[in-house]
């Protein structure tokens, strides 16, 4: 396997989900910014990079943050949720991801 087909792979898994929530929908409106749930270790040009590749879009920049999983408790027992990453996507002036259309092509 060749160098570039594994970070190829790497790419196509970077990406969890998009975030949906009202705030959200704001900052994508606000500031041509999408948010995405991504893997923990995954790094802000390779976020890019796999944005780029699935979306067919310009990115301008990458933000990140780390989610602190919530504590739970199980009857007597206190556990944790893990903590996840999320991305701030900004698009390049005029870019847009709709993703209605990018799931049936």
């Amino acid at each position: 396997m060749s160098n570039t087909q594994m970070n190829q792979e790497r790419l196509m898994n970077i990406l969890l989900a998009p975030q949906i929530s009202e705030k959200a929908t704001y900052i994508a409106e606000k500031n041509e910014q999408v948010i995405f749930h991504v893997v923990s270790d995954a790094t802000k040009p390779e976020i890019k990079a796999a944005v780029e590749l699935m979306f067919k879009v310009n990115v301008d920049k990458v933000r990140v943050s780390v989610v602190k999983g919530k504590k739970k408790r199980f009857g007597r027992f206190i556990g944790a949720r893990k903590n996840w990453k999320k991305a701030y996507v900004c698009l390049a002036p005029g870019q847009e991801i709709n993703f209605a259309a990018s799931e049936q092509g």
